[in-house]
C-alpha cells in the first residue's frame, strides 16, 4: 500500500518489493532481532547510532531499544511488556512498525550472539554512505560557478571529507590489501573555451614580460588544459631559467627544438598568439591555477564517490583509496596557497643585457604587477 498521512512509510513488505534490499538491510534486521530477543547484548554494540541505519524505521527501533532500560532476563522470557514498550516508543517516529514486524525480526536473526558482528556491518555501510555524501558535496562545490569563493569552499569540503576518512581509519584497523577497484570517472571541464583563452593570454603576457616568469614557479604544466600551451609554458620557463633572450621568435624556435611543431602547430599562428600581450602574467597564472585546483577537487570527489559505489570496497580500501585521491588535491592546494600567500616584495632581478625586446617603463611594470582581486 502507498504511504498515507497516518502511515508515512507504507507497508514494509511493499517497500521491499519496490526497492530490493541490500545486504546491510538484513544485517540491520539481524541486529534488531538479536537485541529484541536478548536486550543485554546492547552493551556489546558500539560504533553505531540510529542514524547509522539505512532504513529509517530500523533506526527508530534501535533508538527506542537504547532509550529504554533493559528488562529483567527472566521476566522478558515470560511476557512481552518490554517489547510493547519498545514498539510504542519507536512508533512515535515510525508509525509503520507493528508488533508482527518485531516478531519477524526476532525470527530472522540467525545468531543473537553475533550482534556485535552485525553492528560492525552496519557501521561499515554507514561510513560508506557518509564518505559518498562528502565526495558528492566536494564534486558539486568544485563545479559550482556561482560561488563567490569557489576555491575556499571546495577546499573546506575536502577537509571535511578528509576528517571523515580519518574517522573511519581510527575505527577500522589497517591491514594488507589492494587499492579499491573502481572505473576512473571522466570529469567534464566547464568553460573549456575560457580556459584556453586564459592560457593564451598568460603565454602572451609572459613572453612580453619574461622577468615575471620567475615569480610563477608555483604554476605547473599539469595546470594547463591544452597540451600545446603546456609545452609553450615549458619553453618560456626554460628560456627564462637559462637567461636566454625571450620574445615570440625565440619561444617558437625553442618550441621547434622540443618537437612541439611536429603536432601540426603553425609557426605563424604561434607567433600571433605570443604577440597578443594583455594583462599581467601573474593574474592569468593565478586564474589558471585556480581552475586547476577546482578541476582536481572535482575529479577527486568523483573518484572517491566511485569507490563508495562499488559494494566490494572494504572500509580499509575506502580509506586507502580516498587518501591517495586527496593527496593529489593536496599537491595542487599547496601550490595555490604559495601563489596566493602574502609575501614581502622581492628584489627585482637585474635585466640581462642580451635579452631582446622593447624596454619596459616603470609605470607599465607597476600596472602589470598589480594583483587582481581574487
Amino acid at each position: 500500500m502507498p504511504p498515507t498521512p497516518d502511515d508515512p512509510y507504507g507497508d514494509l513488505d511493499d517497500l521491499l518489493d519496490t526497492y530490493p534490499p541490500q545486504p546491510v538491510y538484513y544485517a540491520e534486521q539481524a541486529l534488531l532481532g538479536a537485541l529484541l530477543l536478548e536486550p543485554h547484548r546492547l552493551h556489546n554494540v558500539e560504533g553505531i547510532t540510529p542514524d547509522s541505519f539505512s532504513n529509517y524505521a530500523h533506526g527508530s527501533l534501535f533508538g527506542a531499544i537504547r532509550a529504554l532500560p533493559a528488562p529483567n532476563p527472566d521476566q522478558h522470557a515470560q511476557d512481552t511488556k518490554w517489547l510493547n514498550a519498545v514498539l510504542a516508543a519507536a512508533r512515535e517516529d515510525a508509525r509503520a512498525l507493528t508488533a508482527a514486524y518485531l516478531h519477524t525480526l526476532i525470527q530472522v536473526c540467525p545468531r543473537p550472539r553475533h550482534a556485535q558482528a552485525y553492528a560492525r556491518m552496519i557501521e561499515a555501510e554507514h561510513d560508506r554512505r557518509t564518505v559518498r555524501a562528502h565526495a558528492e558535496r566536494l564534486a558539486l562545490t568544485a563545479s559550482d560557478v556561482t560561488l563567490p569563493h569557489p576555491v575556499t569552499d571546495a577546499l573546506s569540503e575536502a577537509d571535511a571529507l578528509a576528517r571523515a576518512v580519518d574517522d573511519i581509519a581510527a575505527r577500522f584497523p589497517s591491514h594488507s590489501g589492494s587499492l579499491p577497484r573502481a572505473p576512473a570517472p571522466t570529469a567534464v571541464l566547464s568553460n573549456a573555451e575560457e580556459a584556453v583563452d586564459e592560457e593564451r593570454l598568460l603565454l602572451a603576457a609572459a613572453t612580453a614580460h619574461p622577468d615575471d616568469v620567475e615569480q610563477l614557479r608555483w604554476l605547473s604544466t599539469d595546470d594547463f588544459t591544452h597540451p600545446l600551451h603546456a609545452g609553450l609554458w615549458q619553453c618560456l620557463t626554460a628560456l627564462a631559467r637559462r637567461r636566454d633572450p625571450v620574445d615570440p621568435v625565440t619561444v617558437v624556435w625553442e618550441a621547434q627544438q622540443r618537437g612541439l611543431l611536429a603536432s601540426g602547430a603553425e609557426p605563424a599562428e604561434l607567433l600571433g598568439l605570443l604577440k597578443a600581450a594583455a594583462g599581467s602574467a601573474e593574474y592569468w597564472g593565478e586564474r589558471i591555477l585556480q581552475r586547476s585546483v577546482l578541476a582536481t577537487a572535482h575529479q577527486v570527489g568523483l573518484r572517491i564517490k566511485a569507490f563508495t559505489d562499488n559494494p566490494a570496497t572494504t572500509p580499509y580500501q575506502l580509506v586507502l583509496g580516498s587518501r591517495r585521491a586527496l593527496a593529489d588535491l593536496s599537491a595542487v592546494r599547496t601550490r595555490w596557497e604559495h601563489a596566493t600567500a602574502a609575501t614581502p616584495p622581492q628584489r627585482r632581478r637585474p635585466t640581462v643585457t642580451t635579452r631582446a625586446g622593447p624596454p619596459t617603463t616603470t609605470a607599465a611594470h607597476g600596472a602589470r604587477s598589480t594583483r587582481a582581486t581574487r
